[in-house]
Formats: C-alpha cells, structure tokens, sequence
C-alpha cells in the first residue's frame, strides 16, 4: 500500500482560490473549539491572523478565546450538510481563501472527501482522501507496516463471529475500530479491553451492532504505562518532514490505552523517529501527523499503533521547544517559505483537568508516588488551556476541573 503518486502535496500546497479577499485579510477558519482548537486558535491570533472558530455544543473553549474573532456553531448531521454549511459560510462570510483547519476526525473524512469542491473556497491543509486514508484506516495502516516491516502489535481483522470464536491468541487483547469517525460507545473508548474468550466474543457481538464486521480488530496488549508510551509528532511535506518533536505520553486517561493524553514530555529517542520516518516517507504524506507508539517490554521494540493525520491533543508543546505546529502549517499551506526544525527534549505539557484525576488515581494505586507527581509540576511548562494572555478559556475550565476531579476519583476508585 505504499503511495506512488509524487504530487501528494501539490494537493495541499495550492493557490490561494481566485476570487479570495486581500493576502493580509485572510485568515483561519478552525473546525473544533475544544482544547485543541485553542492552541490552534492562540497560535495564529498572536500573529495577528484573524481567526473563526466552529463549535458544537459542549465545546466552547476556543470559542471564548481573545484570538477569536467570531464564532459559528457546527451543524448537526451527515456529510452533505457539513459541507454545504463551509461553502454557505465562505460567501456568507467573506471566508474564501481562508485556510481550513479540521482538529477531529469526522471533520478531517469530511473535508478529505469532499477535497475538490472545498478546494475551490479554502485552503485546505490535509490531502484528499486517496492520500490521507492510510492515517485514518487502521487496517491500511496495518499493511502499509507490514510492507515496510515496521513493528507492531500482533493484530487480526476477522471476517465473521466463527473466527473470533476460533482465534488462537494470548489475552488481554482489545478491540478497536479502524475507523472513528462516527461516535457510539466503542469509537469513544477507542478500544475496549476483553481479558478471556467469552467476553471477547460477547464484545465482538457488542462492536457488530455499532460498526460494520470489516472494521472490527483485534489486537494485543502491549504491556505498560506512561513510561512505555511514544509519540513523534511532525509537520511534512511530500514525505518528508519539515518541523518534528519526539514525545513520550507519561500520564493518559485512562492510563492503559488512553482517550487523550495528560501530561506529555518531549525527549530524544531515534527509536521513535526512524520507523516514523519510514512510514512518512513511503506514504508521500503531506500534513501535521502524530504516529502514536509503545514500547514493548519484551524485546525494547517500538511498535507503532495509531496515526493521527490532524492536530492531536498536546501540540501546543512544540512552541515550548521550538516548534509552533499550528503556525508552521499555516506558513506552508500558504507557500510561504518553513525552516527545518527539531523540538528540543525536556519540555512539557498538562492538561490539568484530566491529569490531576488520573495522578490522585494512579497515587491510589501506588503506581506514582506524591513527590514524582509534584516534581513533574514544576515550571515552566505548557498549559493546555491556561494562559496569561487570555485567562477566559481557563476560567472556563475551572468548574469543569473540581467536577471531574470529584467524578472520576469516586467513580473510578470505586470501580477498581
């Protein structure tokens, strides 16, 4: 599955569309107003670039942002909608030429798929999806490592009920889907843990009624935790990346196989880059991507397990070690000129509303002691959402944190 085509990033790297408004009015039209919309949306408005912000209800971080000019709500429901919403809303509001800038997956498919026509209003910063898929399909992500013989876990697609029942494998495994773009239980746990045969059928049964059969794996355990847990992150063109940092993802909720990343330290490790590397290269791939590892303790392998072809949740680190993703993407997009960077090792980034739950829980457990957690406190560091400059989205935060902090250490203490 390794791409031929050479133009992938002529597919991205585009004119500006005819039509477009004046070079310095043109700004940034960000699809996600959670934390992760905000480090995009505070990266460009220091700059000066003027950004919009689509928020769907629950998500208003980005939105209460000083960066953001205005704000639109996302409209509920299937593909066609979303993108008549964008091109109604590039005339409506004077957006055409605006760089386009999807942080989820629904979105990421959607403007992917509908490449062409969008192309013709914004300035797209992913590929069409005959070049992104390989980082949004599990399964050809699977195959394309294969090729290239790039570690991973063991992992199988099976094709019905009868071979799970037969499958001759160690457990914990986990089943996954090879796609999440749609939201049901399993797509929002990003993976579900089965200990024994019975209830791994019993799930298999469980996934089949939300996703079709072919997008249901199975795949091992690796076994570890925050110390075990491997990011590189990149901004690349045709392959090749331009801007990177190396990560290791030490504190996640929930801990095992994680939602979302906590508490996230940069390092220096080729272990992690040159598989990354290889997988980057032989995919053309053009974009920001995280290539999510973990280590395994059995032989000292990285074994790749996700790619994330978007703004992940903790990219707001790079600009702590040197490398503004969110800035250098729009800088490339746009044809202007992006030096060759490599984020220094020894920053850090929290999201102190889910990492304070998951620290108090993994103190609990013995599993982190009190002076570790407060040594990994220390300044400075990258605050996912606090900041000085704009104090607004973190007061936002704050009541969120005291009931989270609450829910999640008697429910969970609770459960273990």
């Amino acid at each position: 599955m390794i791409v031929e085509d050479r133009d992938i990033a002529n597919a991205i790297v585009q004119p500006t569309p005819t039509g477009s408004s004046n070079r310095d009015e043109i700004g940034a039209l960000i699809t996600g107003a959670d934390y992760r919309g905000l480090g995009v949306v505070r990266s460009l408005g220091r700059r000066g670039i003027p950004v919009c912000v689509l928020k769907r209800p629950g998500h208003r971080l980005a939105a209460v942002s000083k960066y953001a000019r205005n704000s639109e709500v996302w409209p509920s429901g299937d593909e066609a909608r979303g993108v008549d919403f964008l091109l109604d809303l590039a005339g409506r509001k004077g957006l055409k030429g605006w760089v386009l800038i999807p942080t989820d997956d629904e979105v990421v498919g959607l403007v992917a798929r509908h490449h062409d026509i969008l192309a013709k209003q914004f300035c797209l910063t992913i590929p069409p999806w005959e070049k992104l898929s390989w980082g949004c399909d599990k399964r050809q992500l699977n195959k394309l490592a294969r090729e290239l013989k790039v570690d991973q876990p063991w992992t199988v697609c099976p094709r019905d009920r009868e071979e799970v029942a037969q499958l001759q494998c160690s457990f914990p495994v986990i089943i996954k889907p090879a796609l999440r773009e749609s939201y049901n239980p399993l797509t929002a746990a990003k993976a579900w843990r089965v200990d024994d045969r019975q209830s791994l059928i019993a799930r298999y049964d469980e996934a089949r009624s939300m996703i079709a059969p072919e997008l249901i794996m199975i795949q091992e355990v690796i076994q570890g935790w925050g110390e075990a847990q491997f990011s590189y992150a990149a901004l690349c063109q045709d392959g090749r990346p331009l801007a990177s940092v190396v990560a290791r993802r030490t504190r996640q909720y929930p801990m095992d196989f994680g939602q979302f990343s906590t508490y996230v330290e940069t390092i220096d490790d080729p272990g992690v880059v040159q598989p990354s590397v290889r997988l980057l290269e032989a995919a053309r791939y053009t974009g920001l991507v995280e290539v999510e590892f973990k280590r395994d303790p059995r032989d000292g392998s990285f074994k790749v397990l996700d790619v994330n072809p978007r703004v992940w949740g903790w990219h707001t680190l790079g600009s702590r070690v040197g490398v503004d993703f969110s800035y250098l993407l729009w800088r490339m997009v746009r044809g202007e000129p992006v030096p060759e960077v490599r984020g220094s090792s020894g920053g850090r980034w929290i999201r102190m509303n889910t990492d304070f739950p998951v620290a108090v829980l993994e103190i609990m457990r013995g599993r982190l002691s009190l002076r570790d957690y407060l040594r990994s406190l220390r300044r400075p560091f990258e605050s996912a959402v606090f900041a000085t400059d704009d104090p607004v989205p973190g007061l936002l935060e704050m009541p969120t944190l005291i009931y989270l902090f609450f829910r999640r250490l008697f429910l969970r203490s609770g459960g273990s």
